[in-house]
């Protein structure tokens, strides 16, 4: 079967799978109407959109306040679906609401069928790799849960003839300072088994001397990995590329002169997690800071300045390496590309209920 007819039958793939998308979401939005009513479908829209409202808006409550009033509003959050479950269970109409989001739920899953090949045509291209003869490659094993031992990635590592360190010491180690004097020893391929922090520490020393950098699936959550197409539940197979691997040219972003491979974030989540408590106890931490956070009264005052536009005192700003898919059915948040030599932002700004509700539509860039 030639290149010619796998595309074709490709095509004609995408164009059921769309179609099924376009019968989908018709039947998601006719599920109400047809089986409730017109009264019945108005009734589903002003509770279940009340039920939601009040829920984020309880949800707000509870981050940015404290004692009593805290707690009441959880109370409210978690009261407030199950009154509307049971609204639609007593008017015999819990059926229809899981008919049409079982149906909104097909579509999304067809669409991401459907987006499969415009995807994959705008997926980077991929370059011949050279053999590496002295390959180096850090390894944390704290990361990903233990994710080194567990694969056993430094032993496969050595088998194909890498230099392996270990991040195991008691002492914190500067990994810059380690890759750096790996080249100067003659490494001509540097790898990373760890978190993205480290992978972008060592990948500009990567960039700096002109090497290939290898990255290996070892961190929490991987999200480098991921956009790259790699396996992120088995590390093992990111090490064939020391045997037989392929180049992916990507961007590399900086600010301050520190690299990042996925993005930088200021304000509330940055403020939290640089707390020195944050390790140790993470919701208690968030719960502690976050009404003054929130509310203004702790953090910095953040002005961020995209294109034309100016946003004034965001509470959060995301800039990313590349942007997310974060308006595509199939981009599931993911950057198709990482080589477009463009920056994502994305800015949240929740200074007050009304802005809390209005957080799924996030400004984007």
């Amino acid at each position: 079967m030639n290149e010619a007819t796998l595309a074709e039958i490709s095509s004609d793939a995408q164009r059921w799978w769309a179609r099924a998308v376009f019968v989908f979401v018709v039947g998601a939005a006719a599920a109400p109407v047809l089986l409730a009513g017109a009264f019945g479908t108005v009734a589903l829209l002003v509770v279940g959109t009340g039920g939601v409202v009040i829920t984020v808006a309880a949800l707000y409550w509870f981050l940015t306040r404290r004692g009593t009033l805290r707690w009441i509003s959880m109370t409210v959050a978690i009261a407030a679906p199950i009154v509307v479950l049971v609204l639609f269970i007593r008017a015999h109409l819990l059926w229809v609401v899981l008919l049409s989001c079982a149906c909104a739920l097909l579509a999304a899953v067809c669409a991401r069928a459907a987006l499969q090949g415009r995807t994959a045509d705008r997926s980077m291209p991929e370059h011949s790799a050279s053999p590496s003869h002295h390959p180096f490659v850090i390894m944390n094993p704290h990361s990903g849960g233990g994710k080194v031992a567990k694969f056993g990635l430094k032993h496969k590592a050595e088998e194909l003839g890498a230099e392996v360190v270990l991040l195991d010491g008691p002492d914190l180690v500067d990994v810059v300072a380690l890759a750096r004097q790996a080249v100067l020893d003659g490494a001509d391929l540097l790898g990373v088994a760890g978190g993205d922090g480290t992978q972008a520490l060592v990948a500009a020393v990567a960039a700096e001397n002109d090497l290939p950098f290898l990255v290996i699936s070892a961190g929490t959550r991987n999200h480098f990995a991921m956009d790259l197409g790699l396996d992120r539940d088995d590390p093992t197979w990111s090490l064939d590329a020391l045997s037989d691997g392929v180049e992916l040219h990507v961007d590399l972003g900086t600010i301050n002169g520190r690299p990042f491979v996925n993005n930088a974030s200021f304000g509330v989540y940055a403020e939290i997690v640089r707390r020195p408590d944050y390790r140790d106890d993470k919701t208690a931490t968030m719960l502690e800071v976050l009404p003054d956070l929130l509310t203004g009264h702790a953090g910095p005052r953040l002005e961020a300045q995209i294109g034309d536009s100016v946003m004034m005192e965001p509470q959060a700003v995301l800039v990313s390496n590349n942007a997310y898919g974060a308006g595509d059915l199939a981009g599931l948040s993911r950057r198709s590309r990482l080589d477009r030599g463009v920056l994502g932002a994305i800015t949240v700004s929740v200074a007050n209920t009304r802005q809390a509700v209005g957080l799924l539509r996030p400004h984007a860039y």
